[in-house]
């Protein structure tokens, strides 16, 4: 028997068909996590894959957010299934059941926990050893405690804390229990690419609770091998207390540094191994140490910016009779049934539905690393908002105005708004240039034009053998060359240049001599918007002579 997990960070990363994804896996049971896919959005190509049965779970509300999702082949058919961890989402048969004492949340507390569609359970039918046995799965996607919401710090606790209530009560039950997906915490020092620069590394309360979830074994004896006089710390000493699950990776690789699933993209992490180890396959302690045969991690496998850890097990899967009612082929969209018009006439709040789209999704992965420079949008609009409609004055109030339409753009560009007004050579204001040119041309050298400021001047030859009719007619020229889309496109861009400058041209780092990239502050503070130089090699850790180095240079507002 072999698990997979990986999150995908979206669906889409199947690109050459999911199928052919999950065959490549391998596995009897793939879970996956960060689908970014609503149920509205969830497609049957996705959702009803040939020799596999699925089974989802959705963020209520938020769309392209979170998500889990769990493959298993139809050999591995499991007997009862389960959205959320609360069972709260509970209302068919075939439900994996085991809640646990809750009393520590509030009704308040625990809808939220699976609002966010974070967790699929799945109950399956093991032979070990000839005799049948049952293991649950947990697939879970634990929230990321963003470090400016104070709130997500105690959501994401909250969430660890159900998470152990419901596999503890699991195991107590009977079952074995495998607790698998991406649980956003590095448990130890040699699961970060940097742990010194993370202030108070054992104090996270994150790795507080893994060290309360994880049982103290034999790894944890292996890697005090490596330095004998090493005293034991505080998280050693908690691990020590024994928690009921076991870190399969460690199990089988005590000692292996630099064994990372995770990687910043915005960075090119990945590049030079600079990560964290945030995706486990954790099983209960006897589970582990008598079946488990094989577990690691494919930092190989791209698409991602986590990449797929996997666990091998001795014993072998029992297929259940059918799916249970979770399962996504039964589904009223993809089964065939027809569904009731209720469920295409929600009533939708707009006042809630304009300000949940206004709000800040909780942070996850890579939240801060998808934003891209948006450019303003400045066409039509005077302080950010849409030119009212002008009203001709002379046309009378009451009455009908027949309306001309001069082009089939009415609105002006903005470039006319720019251009300084040229005043007028002609002796009729209303009229236009090229007419006013023709009537100038017949009526010869002798007509007297108006100044500019006023008074008339006597238009002359150039004396260079032209007659007046060539002398008047070289104005009407030149204005028809000024006027050729070549020469306005030339005068458009040579205008913006003069507005925009652009971004000024890069500096050179200083360790490597090669040009730097240009970088804008995301992050809310007295320096958001502003804009940045640094070395554009990938980042990496500070003894790596091929990763970044400490460059850094404001721009200069005034360049």
């Amino acid at each position: 028997m072999k698990i997979v997990t990986w999150n995908i960070n979206g669906i889409r990363t199947f690109r050459g068909g999911i199928k052919t994804a999950l065959d490549s896996l391998d596995a009897d049971i793939i879970c996956v996590q960060e689908t970014k896919v609503t149920r509205d959005l969830l497609d049957e190509r996705t959702a009803i894959v040939e020799g596999y049965n699925s089974y989802f779970s959705f963020s209520r509300g938020r769309s392209g957010y979170s998500g889990v999702a769990t493959y298993c082949k139809d050999s591995a058919t499991p007997f009862a299934a389960e959205e959320g961890l609360t069972g709260l989402l509970t209302n068919h048969e075939g439900a994996v059941g085991c809640y646990g004492d809750q009393k520590e949340f509030s009704s308040e507390e625990l809808q939220p926990l699976d609002n966010e569609g974070r967790a699929v359970i799945t109950q399956h039918r093991i032979m070990c050893r000839e005799k049948e046995e049952m293991v649950t799965v947990i697939n879970v996607y634990c929230p990321r405690a963003d470090p400016e919401k104070p709130e997500r710090k105690q959501f994401k606790l909250q969430f660890y804390k159900l998470l152990q209530c419901r596999a503890e009560a699991i195991l107590k039950e009977g079952s074995h229990v495998i607790v698998l997906g991406d649980v956003n915490t590095s448990h130890r020092q040699i699961d970060h690419c940097d742990p010194s620069d993370t202030d108070d590394f054992s104090e996270n309360p994150g790795r507080k609770w893994l060290n309360s979830f994880l049982h103290s074994g034999r790894e944890e004896v292996a890697m005090k091998a490596e330095d004998p006089n090493e005293e034991p710390d505080a998280a050693s000493q908690d691990a020590g207390r024994g928690g009921k699950f076991v870190d399969t990776f460690r199990l089988f690789h005590p000692t292996r540094t630099s064994a990372f699933t995770c990687w910043s993209t915005l960075t090119g992490a990945r590049q030079t191994n600079y990560g964290t180890r945030i995706d486990y396959v954790l099983a209960d302690h006897r589970l582990a140490h008598e079946q488990f045969v094989a577990a690691d991690i494919m930092p190989e496998v791209e698409g991602s910016d986590h990449c797929p850890v996997w666990g091998r097990l001795g014993c072998r899967l029992l297929a259940g009779p059918k799916p249970p009612a979770l399962c996504t082929r039964y589904l009223p969209e993809f089964a065939g049934k027809q569904q009731k018009l209720s469920r295409f006439l929600v009533k939708v709040d707009q006042s809630a539905a304009r300000s949940e789209k206004s709000a800040a999704l909780p942070g996850s992965q890579e939240e801060g690393e998808k934003r891209e420079n948006s450019n303003p949008s400045g066409a039509g609009s005077v302080g950010g908002k849409r030119r009212p409609p002008t009203s001709d004055p002379a046309a009378p109030k009451g009455k009908k105005t027949k309306t001309v339409k001069t082009s089939p753009n009415p609105q002006g560009s903005l470039l006319s708004f720019f251009k300084p007004k040229l005043s007028s050579a002609f002796p009729s204001a209303g009229a236009p240039p090229q007419q006013c040119v023709e009537k100038a041309h017949r009526v010869g050298a002798s007509h007297k034009a108006p100044r500019p400021g006023g008074g008339t001047q006597l238009s002359t030859s150039s004396g260079g053998g032209e007659d007046d009719h060539a002398a008047a007619a070289k104005p009407l020229t030149a204005r028809r060359a000024a006027g050729s889309p070549d020469a306005n496109k030339g005068a458009s861009s040579g205008f913006w240049k003069s507005v925009f400058h652009g971004p000024p041209p890069p500096p050179c780092c200083k360790v490597h001599g090669e040009p730097c990239v240009l970088r804008t502050v995301k992050k809310e503070g007295p320096n958001v918007g502003k804009q940045f130089f640094v070395c554009a090699r990938p980042q990496g850790h500070a003894s790596n002579p091929d990763a970044r180095c400490n460059y850094f240079t404001w721009v200069d507002r005034g360049k």
